[in-house]
């Protein structure tokens, strides 16, 4: 059994270039769950054209990341080593390692969950599609996140179908209290020494180390209105430190 399946290809709805998502069967993420059956699949969205690391390099991973502030190509914080797992996703999906979702192969996500955009923004694809794999593949349940309720280029018009399933990434106390106001649920990542704002909880891997898998807070709109907050972590995480610290601390003053 090919232990990888390939959900999509086409064209990214952020800026047309050709990409594909690609569910990971098993992860060793430790802090969505265990290693196997127990993980949450991690769902990857790659360039079709460019590997992530030279996507990155010449800033090309706007196809994937669109407006994220995080992306590496923009001096960002994102934790995602390049290298490592999109890299190796990109070159087993050049060599024809992947088969596609089909009826024949969709049991192997039944009863599973499902992380959206392990790696690129769930919104650089249709909403149908999640949607479809969500409701067809039987998925349990599923966590997402994405940066581009506001991104403009390209004609791209962000589809509100997609808080059903997906979290509003916010970067600051103000950009997350303006979204709630919109009604949507924010995951909002914040420096360590900064206060947490009402209706906001902290992530429950860090608080409690309780696994995504047996979480699923992260859930969209869902029916619990609570948003998440989580101290920005990774090797780069001084890149945000740097330039968000004080906006973070002085906003809640």
């Amino acid at each position: 059994m090919k232990k990888n399946l390939i959900l999509w290809e086409g064209k990214s709805l952020l800026d047309n270039a050709p990409i594909a998502v690609i569910a990971l069967l098993s992860s060793n993420n430790r802090k969505t769950g265990d290693n196997g059956v127990k993980n949450m699949v991690q769902t990857v969205i790659i360039r079709t054209d460019v590997d992530p690391v030279t996507a990155s390099k010449n800033k090309q991973d706007e196809s994937i990341c669109g407006s994220c502030i995080h992306r590496q190509s923009l001096g960002g914080a994102c934790y995602v080593n390049l290298g490592q797992m999109p890299l190796s996703v990109y070159r087993a999906y050049k060599r024809g390692s992947y088969e596609y979702l089909s009826d024949m192969n969709k049991h192997w996500l039944y009863g599973r969950a499902l992380r959206l955009g392990a790696y690129g923004d769930p919104a650089a694809i249709p909403v149908e599609i999640w949607s479809n794999v969500i409701n067809d593949c039987k998925i349990s349940h599923y966590t997402g996140y994405t940066h581009q309720l506001n991104y403009k280029k390209n004609g791209f018009k962000f589809d509100q179908e997609l808080t059903n399933f997906c979290m509003i990434s916010a970067d600051t106390p103000k950009q997350a209290k303006k979204i709630r106001d919109l009604g949507y649920r924010t995951f909002r990542v914040k420096t360590e020494n900064s206060p947490i704002m009402a209706n906001e909880i902290e992530c429950l891997s860090d608080t409690k180390n309780i696994k995504c898998i047996d979480c699923g807070l992260c859930d969209g709109i869902g029916k619990n209105k609570t948003s998440i907050v989580i101290d920005i972590h990774g090797s780069r995480k001084k890149s945000y430190v740097n330039k968000y610290e004080k906006v973070n601390i002085s906003a809640l003053a």
